[in-house]
């Protein structure tokens, strides 16, 4: 078949990509959606790029990939960079200190285009501190899949080059059959993902990478894509109403990138052939007007900017929604801000580096770099000295309620621990259970850590979900000073109750639990540590762990005692925070005992011989009241865990605890 000439740049292209990116702002300023507009992004800047590399090979000249990867980024880099920088002042003046390590964390992977990465695995990670709003960095995400894909596809594309010489074929037929391979291989295992982790399939490159092969697809078949007028004009309506529409008919949030995100890529196929085929009758006309090709100039640096002004101006007000007035406003200083830094940063970078040395643009990239990495390491260095210093610093935490001499720490003196190290206050034991402690069977793999305790002269087991291993923070001094060996089995989300059920998500509780039960048998600890109640947050409803009873009656036939711990209360916001926000002695950040606990322990029953239920109730909750400051120490590091601080304090009082159950 005879093919047309694929044409150069189009103007419906590029105002097809700035519909996409304000459909993107408006979804997210007025409804917290997703639109699918980011889908079409990736799509066309792999349409984009590809046109360009075809053309170059089809002419013969070369593609030269290092002067592409420097263009390419020297262009992305100045406004990003400039945008990063504007977050880390947000972060610094607005944000709480509890989430500036991750905030920083995420800046790094923003600057090196990684932030998908970091983002999936917070999405499955159990111990990832939950906000109510999500990171002012979350955007970059689809910036990171795009800078990957911009160093992958012209590898691919030169490495099938390369083999299109050798085999004497057409370079677009084989670059046609390398990203439809792509495009199948991607497709089937995004769906598949989607299906099983949507949380994490939404951030995977991988599962992405069909959606730039489409794209690249519909760049090589453009020349043999023929439409009649009227078919091409039906089509492009029919595409770029699908397109408007897709945010408000599904649900992308939840359901991409699976078959799901075919809807907004098709349809932008759909609106791009029909330009290509009817440029004056369908919707190429409206996507080459004046507004929309001038929304397309700043269309990058506006999607840098608006994610962050929202996220801020929704924290600073204390919202979860945004009224029409405030979206419009939001809307309108996010335009301002890419207009300005397109016109004051973009653009004149872009001018300076035109006919520059390839020296100069290397320079020009890594002041880039420079301009977030230094300002953002020396915020952390600074804050690394502010924590040692504070480090030295003794507060009693749980002493001023059970030891006289102790005191309570001076008003003005800093809590423990500061809001930048809360990430740290998850016990983390630094052994894995190795020689005669690893687990024999495979369910319990990576659920086992130990202390290192060399002629340790006892054992102690301490399994189940994140309360269990919360209590560890008190049972660490113990180890240390009296030299005892913990080993731990746990497994967020699932506690080790024989019929409780595991938080939603977890999978192979039941088989874990059963593993548990045999390597406690075959441990024979001198003592064996769990939870044996759960609280409800804001209800008296606490209640024993569904067949916790059985569970221990199980644990009792290795010989061991079993030391059960009633829980913590749990509140319906995140404490820290609330101490962060409100100050230490603010009311609202304490609860009644009778709000969040019931009046007597439910697990109280299961005391026996060998069975010690451990309350110790008393030292969260004094004179009936659950406050979230005490002796100095921050209690909670988030709406239900007891930060690594306050257990230590608790130590002496669950050594009584097993001093009374064991005689030790």
């Amino acid at each position: 078949m005879r093919r047309r000439r694929a044409s150069p740049r189009r103007a419906d292209v590029d105002g097809l990509r700035a519909l996409a990116i304000a459909l993107v702002v408006v979804y997210h300023v007025w409804s917290m959606r997703v639109s699918g507009g980011v889908d079409v992004f990736l799509m066309i800047s792999a349409y984009f790029l590809t046109a360009s590399f075809i053309r170059r090979a089809e002419r013969g000249a070369p593609l030269r990939l290092g002067s592409y990867w420097l263009g390419r980024f020297r262009r992305l880099l100045p406004a990003a960079a400039v945008t990063l920088l504007g977050i880390l002042a947000l972060v610094w003046a607005f944000f709480p200190s509890a989430q500036w390590a991750d905030l920083r964390r995420q800046t790094w992977a923003s600057l090196f285009y990684v932030e998908n990465w970091d983002l999936a695995a917070s999405a499955v990670d159990y111990y990832a501190r939950d906000t109510v709003l999500p990171s002012p960095l979350q955007h970059f995400w689809s910036l990171s899949v795009q800078g990957q894909v911009f160093v992958l596809w012209p590898l691919l594309i030169l490495a099938t080059l390369a083999i299109a010489r050798r085999m004497s074929t057409s370079p677009r037929r084989a670059l046609i059959v390398l990203f439809t391979a792509v495009f199948i291989a991607s497709l089937t295992y995004s769906i598949i993902t989607t299906a099983t982790n949507q949380a994490f399939a939404y951030f995977d490159t991988f599962a992405r990478l069909w959606e730039f092969s489409l794209g690249s697809l519909l760049a090589l078949l453009a020349p043999w894509i023929r439409l009649r007028g009227v078919i091409a004009v039906i089509l492009g309506w029919v595409g770029l109403t699908a397109l408007i529409l897709c945010g408000v008919l599904l649900d992308v949030q939840g359901g991409f990138p699976g078959y799901l995100a075919l809807w907004p890529t098709l349809a932008a196929a759909a609106v791009i052939v029909s330009g290509d085929a009817a440029p004056h009758s369908g919707p190429a006309r409206l996507l080459s007007t004046r507004p929309l090709q001038r929304l397309s100039g700043i269309a990058y640096a506006l999607y840098l900017v608006h994610w962050p002004v929202l996220i801020t101006y929704m924290l600073v007000t204390d919202s979860t929604q945004v009224g029409l007035l405030a979206g419009a406003g939001i809307i309108a200083v996010s335009i301002a801000l890419a207009s300005l830094i397109t016109r004051a940063v973009e653009k004149p970078v872009q001018r300076a580096l035109a006919d520059a040395p390839q020296r100069r643009a290397v320079v020009a990239v890594i002041a880039c770099v420079g301009l977030v990495a230094v300002p953002l390491a020396s915020w952390q260095a600074a804050e690394a000295i502010r924590n040692a210093a504070t480090a030295s610093q003794t507060n009693p935490g749980a002493a001023v309620l059970y030891d006289p001499p102790a005191r309570e720490p001076a008003p003005d003196a800093p809590l423990v621990p500061l809001g930048t190290d809360v990430g740290d206050e998850w016990v983390g034991l630094a052994g894995e259970c190795a020689g005669e402690l690893a687990p024999a069977r495979s369910a319990l793999e990576g659920t086992c850590v130990s202390t290192r305790t060399p002629h340790a002269q006892r054992t102690v087991l301490v399994a189940g979900d994140s309360h269990a291993q919360q209590w560890m923070g008190a049972l660490e001094p113990l180890s240390e000073r009296e030299g005892w060996q913990i080993v731990a089995l746990l497994k967020a989300g699932c506690a080790l109750a024989e019929d409780e059920k595991p938080v939603p998500g977890v999978e192979g509780c039941a088989s874990w639990r059963e593993a548990v039960l045999d390597y406690a048998a075959d441990l024979q600890p001198d003592l064996v540590v769990l939870m044996a109640t759960k609280s409800v947050p804001d209800d008296d409803d606490e209640r024993m762990l569904r067949g916790v009873g059985r569970t221990i009656e199980r644990l009792r036939q290795s010989g061991a005692p079993v030391l059960a711990l009633r829980d913590n209360p749990r509140f319906d916001e995140d404490m820290f925070v609330c101490v962060e926000d409100n100050g230490r002695d603010d009311p609202v950040c304490s609860r009644d005992l009778a709000d969040v606990m019931s009046a007597v322990n439910p697990a109280s029953r299961l005391a026996d011989e060998g069975v010690a239920v451990a309350d110790l109730t008393a030292y969260l909750c004094p004179n009936g009241t659950c406050p979230a400051v005490i002796g100095g120490v921050v209690v909670y590091l988030d709406d239900n865990h007891l930060t690594r601080s306050y257990a230590q304090t608790l130590a002496p009082r669950v050594r009584e605890e097993i001093a009374r159950l064991t005689g030790w």
